[in-house]
This record gives C-alpha cells, sequence and structure tokens, in this order.
C-alpha cells in the first residue's frame, strides 16, 4: 500500500536484505531497472508451458473440460453448440484442420442420430491430439516413450501369454504434487490407454494393467471394452452408453452382472429393444450414471456447479496484483474475494497473467475495458469456464528485462564491460542463484514491511497489525493522509469517507472497525472482512522473510557443501497417506561422506505446522529465530483469522530457463553486439529468461550483477 513513487529502482538498494550473499564468485557489474514500467515485463507461464498473453483459452480449465467431454457427443440437441465450441476451442489449429473436420463430422453425424430412450448413440473415438497435449506437457518426452512401452508390453504380455516375470506389471510416473495435474493425467492415461489403469499412492501416480478390461473383453469386444471404459472414466452427467444389440439373454444377463459387481454404485443397466435401420428388433444393453440428488449435505455442491466463472488475461502496468483486483472488483460490483490467480506480479512492470473472475458474465467484464485502461489495465482472452484459479497453479513466470545505466563496479579494470557482463551471465546459467523471496514480497521502500504486519497476526496482536497496517508513508498523497489521520483520532467512518473508492482492503477494514471498535475484537473482525488469500499474504510474507535468513545462514555456515543433517526431498513414499513432513529426507553422515547429494537438491522449510526442520545448525536457527520473535509456542495456526500455516519447502539454488541477452544502444536503438567496448552513457542490456514458480526476477538479476559489492 506504499504510495507510486517514481524513484528509480537500483540494484544496490535490492540487495541490502539478503546480507552480500551469493552463489557465484565473478566480479558483476552496475545498472539499473525498473526505470520504466515497459523495461521490466512479467509474462506468467500457464500449466502447459504456454506463455498466457499468446494462449488462445485458459489452458488448465478448457483442457480438463476437453478431456471430460470428448465421449459426450450423444448428448441432447440443445447442447450442440457447446459440444461445437469445446471443438472450436481446442483444435483450431493450422496443424490439425483434418482433424478438426472430421471431429466436426463425428459429431454432426451423431447429433443427427435417432435419440431416444431407447437408441443412445455410441461415444466419439478419443481425440488423441488433447490426450497426447496432457501427456507430453505434464509428462515430458522421455517418461511418456516409457510409458508407450509399458503398455505395449502389457498388451504383448496378453497376447501371448507371458508370465508377469518377463515385464513389469506396474510403471511409475514419479511423485506429481499438484492435484489437478493428477487429475488430468489419470484421465488422460486411461483415454489413450484404456486397459490400463492409475492409482495416486501419496503423490506418485502409479499405472498397472486394468484386469476389469481383461475381465469385459472375455464378455464383449475389445472396441466396445475400450469405448465403455473410457465413457466411465470421463463421468458427464447425464450421458449414456450402449453396447451393441444382443439377442442371447444369457449373454446380456452376464454383462448385467458384470457391471453391477465391478461398478454398482456408481452405474445401472437396462436392456431395451430396439429397431435397426431395416425395423428388425434388437435388444441393447444401455448403461447411466446413477442419479445423485441435491440433499441438504451436498446444497454446496450443487450450488458451485451452478456459479458462473469468467476466465481472461489481465495486462497491468505500474499496479499490484491486489490493487487492480481492487479496481476490478469496484467496476464489476463484486468482491475481491471472487477474483483468483495463480501468483502474485511485480507493480513496477508491465505483467500479464491468467485471472477467473466469479459472478460475472464474458459480456459483462467486456463493458468495464475502457473504464480500467484508464486505471492501466487491459483485460483479453475474455471466455468463460467452469473453476477458479488456485495460487501456484503454473510452471513459472517469463521476464523481457532492460539493465540501463551500466557501469563497472567500483574501480574495476581488469576487464572490459561486456566481458565482465557475460562472464556473470553465463556464470549463473551454470550455478545459479540462491533462491531469495525479493524485496516486493516485503514492500520494498515502506516504512511498514508486511511481514511485520505477518507476524503481528500470527502472535494474534490483532490492534498492533491494523496499526501497522495504515502506517503511512512518507508522501502527502490522498491515501497517506488518510491513513495519517486514522492513526491520530481512530476516526475508521471519517477515514472512510478519505480514502479513494480503488483501496478496497483498506475500505473494508475500516468499514468493520467502524462497526465494532478499534478493539480487539473489532480488530479480528476487521481482518475476517478481507479476503483469506490477501489475510494469509502478509503471514506468508513473514515465512519468507524466516526463509531468507536461513538461507543466508545455510550458506555462510555450510558454503555449497550438502551436509549431515540438510533436507531433500524423499524418493520414496512413506505410507499411504504421509504428512507434509514425510516428503523429505534428512541426509545422514554416510550420505555426506559419499557425497550422494549435491547443493541443487537441498531444500529449506518455510515455516509453518507440518514441516520437518533441518537436523544441524540451520534447525537450530531457525527455533532460534521464531523464539526471538515469540513464537516459540505459536503452532501457526490462528483460529481468530481462520489461518491455517502448514509451511513448504524450497530450493535453495534455483537456476533461470532459457537465458538470453543481447546489448542496445539507446541513443539509436540498435543492437551492438559487434562492439566489444561498450559505451557506459548510452548501452543497456537485455535479457530474457523464464523462472519457476515462487522465483524472483530481481534475485536472479542480484546474483548476475552484484551490484552491492
Amino acid at each position: 500500500d506504499a504510495a507510486d513513487t517514481q524513484q528509480t529502482y537500483t540494484l544496490s538498494n535490492i540487495c541490502r536484505i539478503f546480507n552480500n550473499l551469493y552463489a557465484n564468485n565473478h566480479v558483476g557489474f552496475c545498472g539499473s531497472i525498473k526505470n520504466s514500467p515497459s523495461d521490466f515485463v512479467v509474462t506468467e507461464i500457464d500449466i502447459l508451458g504456454h506463455l498466457v498473453s499468446k494462449t488462445k483459452t485458459d489452458s488448465l480449465s478448457d483442457l480438463s473440460e476437453i478431456l471430460s467431454e470428448q465421449n459426450s457427443f450423444s448428448q441432447k440437441h440443445h447442447k450442440r453448440l457447446r459440444t461445437t465450441s469445446l471443438l472450436e476451442q481446442c483444435v483450431k489449429d493450422e496443424h490439425c484442420d483434418d482433424q478438426y473436420d472430421n471431429a466436426l463430422q463425428t459429431s454432426e453425424c451423431l447429433l443427427s442420430a435417432k435419440e431416444s430412450k431407447d437408441c443412445v448413440a455410441k461415444p466419439v473415438p478419443d481425440c488423441e491430439m488433447y490426450v497426447a497435449v496432457v501427456l507430453d506437457s505434464f509428462l515430458g518426452k522421455s517418461v511418456n516413450e516409457l510409458l508407450c512401452q509399458f503398455a505395449c508390453n502389457i498388451k504383448t504380455r496378453w497376447s501371448f501369454k507371458t508370465e508377469p516375470a518377463v515385464y513389469s506389471t506396474e510403471f511409475s510416473l514419479g511423485p506429481i504434487l499438484d492435484k489437478k495435474i493428477r487429475a488430468n493425467l489419470h484421465s488422460a492415461i486411461r483415454q489413450k490407454y484404456p486397459f490400463l489403469m492409475t492409482v495416486t499412492k501419496s503423490s506418485e501416480i502409479i499405472v498397472k494393467e486394468n484386469a476389469d478390461y481383461r475381465e469385459l473383453c472375455q464378455l464383449v469386444s475389445e472396441e466396445e471394452t475400450s469405448d465403455f471404459l473410457k465413457f466411465l472414466d470421463a463421468k458427464i452427467e447425464n450421458s449414456k452408453f450402449t453396447f451393441n444389440p444382443d439377442g442371447n439373454k444369457e449373454h446380456r444377463k452376464a454383462v448385467h452382472h458384470f457391471i453391477s459387481k465391478k461398478f454398482g454404485k456408481l452405474l445401472e443397466t437396462k436392456s431395451f429393444s430396439v429397431a435397426d435401420c431395416s425395423d428388425q428388433q434388437n435388444v441393447v444393453i444401455m448403461v447411466r450414471f446413477r442419479e445423485k440428488n441435491c440433499s441438504r449435505k451436498r446444497t454446496a455442491d450443487c450450488q458451485q456447479k451452478q456459479e458462473l466463472y469468467t476466465a481472461f488475461i489481465l495486462q497491468k502496468e505500474n499496479l499490484e496484483t491486489l490493487e487492480a483486483i481492487g479496481f476490478l472488483s469496484s467496476e464489476l460490483g463484486v468482491l475481491p474475494s471472487d477474483f483468483s490467480y495463480t501468483g502474485i506480479k511485480d507493480k513496477k512492470a508491465i505483467t500479464y497473467q491468467a485471472m477467473v473472475v466469479k459472478k460475472v458474465t464474458p459480456e459483462r467484464l467486456k463493458e468495464v475495458g475502457s473504464t480500467i485502461e484508464r486505471k492501466g489495465m487491459k483485460v483479453s482472452n475474455i471466455h468463460s469456464v467452469h473453476q477458479h484459479l488456485r495460487l501456484g497453479q503454473l510452471k513459472g513466470n517469463h521476464f523481457d528485462i532492460i539493465v540501463r545505466d551500466l557501469k563497472h563496479q567500483g574501480n574495476d579494470t581488469s576487464a572490459n564491460l561486456k566481458e565482465r557482463i557475460s562472464e556473470a551471465i553465463e556464470n549463473v546459467k551454470k550455478n545459479g542463484f540462491i533462491n531469495y523471496y525479493g524485496p516486493q514480497r516485503f514492500g520494498q521502500g515502506q516504512n511498514v514491511h508486511t511481514d511485520q504486519i505477518g507476524l503481528a497476526l500470527l502472535n494474534e496482536e490483532m490492534v498492533k497489525a491494523v496499526k501497522l497496517f495504515f502506517t503511512p508513508e512518507d508522501t502527502d498523497d490522498p491515501v497517506n493522509q488518510a491513513k495519517r489521520y486514522f492513526l491520530q483520532t481512530e476516526d475508521a467512518k471519517g477515514t472512510l469517507a478519505m480514502l479513494p473508492d480503488f483501496k478496497v482492503r483498506e475500505k473494508m477494514l475500516l468499514r468493520a472497525l467502524n462497526r465494532y471498535g478499534v478493539n480487539c475484537e473489532g480488530c479480528t473482525r476487521g481482518w475476517m472482512s478481507i479476503p483469506h488469500s490477501m489475510r494469509i499474504f502478509y503471514v506468508h510474507a513473514y515465512c519468507s522473510k524466516i526463509w531468507n535468513e536461513a538461507a543466508s545462514y545455510r550458506i555462510k555456515t555450510y558454503g555449497t557443501n550438502v551436509v549431515a543433517g540438510d533436507l531433500v526431498f524423499s524418493q520414496v513414499n512413506v505410507d499411504e497417506n504421509p504428512s507434509l513432513s514425510d516428503k523429505v529426507h534428512v541426509v545422514t553422515t554416510a550420505e555426506e561422506s559419499a557425497n550422494k547429494y549435491i547443493i541443487q537438491e537441498v531444500v529449506l522449510p518455510m515455516a509453518g505446522h507440518n514441516v520437518k526442520y533441518p537436523n544441524n545448525k540451520v534447525g537450530q536457527q531457525y527455533h532460534k529465530m521464531l523464539t526471538s520473535d515469540g513464537l516459540q509456542m505459536c503452532r501457526f495456526r490462528v483460529p481468530a483469522l481462520q489461518l491455517n500455516i502448514p509451511g513448504c519447502y524450497r530450493h535453495i539454488l534455483k537456476h533461470p530457463h532459457n537465458l538470453s541477452y543481447h546489448f542496445s544502444d539507446d541513443s539509436v536503438k540498435e543492437i551492438g553486439t559487434g562492439d566489444n567496448h561498450l559505451d557506459e552513457s548510452k548501452d543497456s542490456l537485455c535479457l530474457s529468461f523464464g523462472l519457476d514458480p515462487s522465483c524472483y526476477a530481481t534475485v536472479c538479476l542480484r546474483e548476475i550483477m552484484k551490484c552491492d559489492l
């Protein structure tokens, strides 16, 4: 909530919070970043690895919809438009025109077929292109090829009745922590290989042969078996499946019995007499999902199905993500909590990120386009989806950054500037950088940092947290005037009148304070009046500060050696339902001696109630830091604010992806890579790279430049 300043962010200012520690020993150079928002462009990378500014649809939600809808073309004619739009969203690609045409023709054929309770069209064949997208994107080429080989081996063993000892009966995809990715993989694998089944053991997906497939193949054809299992996996509400006509009553009875025995809780079957094209009567078995009534216990689930969600790409300039949401919620007449997103983006930048808003139609969102442009925002790729986004539901972020005012470090004259820059970049490419949380996590340049508010909340000092929240900056703009007035008078109603409308968080908190008073109860109700994602943001900022201090202590104490007591991610699953602390392994003395692990594998915990701390001096330092902040009795749960912080783990070192660079002559706007001697007054460095989720470009730049030396 700091007032927007026009100052240039220099790397020397950013570096002060990191104790002058680095992962590399090059000299570095000086420069400035964020001279203007266009010097720092951030583009979110969705879960499929696409830049969101170039993605036509919201990858996760639409892809999930495709996988679940690909067998539902046999539904009633009134769903024709919806089915066609799904195909159009996902098949409109210059390399798949034939598949698009074939899919449309198939859907038209099915939709125009005779539709009655006695005759239901069979499912459409697999939409193989989309299944391939999921498997390639989430598994990678090598694992996908191994999965294909495993599937072939299963079929070979069945065909030649080979003993199980010849081929493995299970195949592991390894630990996959994101539940949404696991769900997509389960569906994609079962659609492509219906003779296989998938199960989750902890976070690991295990693939093995489907015994039900083999058993059903003894009763019906292999094609019918595949189609039936795909229908079953898709679980489309109100969808139906019919087996081929069958005049043998005993055989039909066996099929009924098989489905009842295996899937009776989910499915129901019935035989129908239908007429074929020559009016001959035949009997078919129809399968459908059992109806589920919305009981009182399921009221919330039923309401959720009826919720309206609209996805879009938000482009913002010189705005915090939460501030942009404040503007949007005010214009659309919804709550800030109705917006979901995968992560918070830089303020002093131009950023592109995926968002979903609840209770707003695409048409309504388009109507406010011209209004929000005046606030530095644009919305694009507006379309309906069926669910919200979650924090961390992305593959990372791509950065295009210009570093200006390039200079040598101090009196460094041992090499020319271009050599220094190239050396620095190549070192970070090779060795990575210390994965600190960046200064924007804490409110760089503010009088009160967000981690201070988070600590007060964890200690349940609600009034103190409110006072810190309303601490003004040194500027005299209307927002800081209002904050200053509140601290002097505690007049919540008067402060409300002074604040501009876009300060949504402040206004929500003040309304509660006006109603309940500036006391412990009133302040608690005030914090509860703002969205959960905003409340927990401050607590996470405190945990981030502790992680940064622990990382600095770890590097100073042990360097880049992996020592006994360090934590690495576990390679084996402890049991069926492991806790978060079971996901890491404590390095033993024998493993240290054998150099079994490298520093890139070491993780440190984000403080929480369900994490394991290092079993060495670093763990002791964690407890010392938490105790000094009065948190020795805190279990990282604040029931009064409905905050539950289990914690997580974060790698000490990270590497940038696809790092490239060139030099630009600012005076003529041309690339000047041919000259080995840069003009310090004219030349700028243009960098392009990607980072994993929750990694900070400013921290990567800090490692490259070392401008605080």
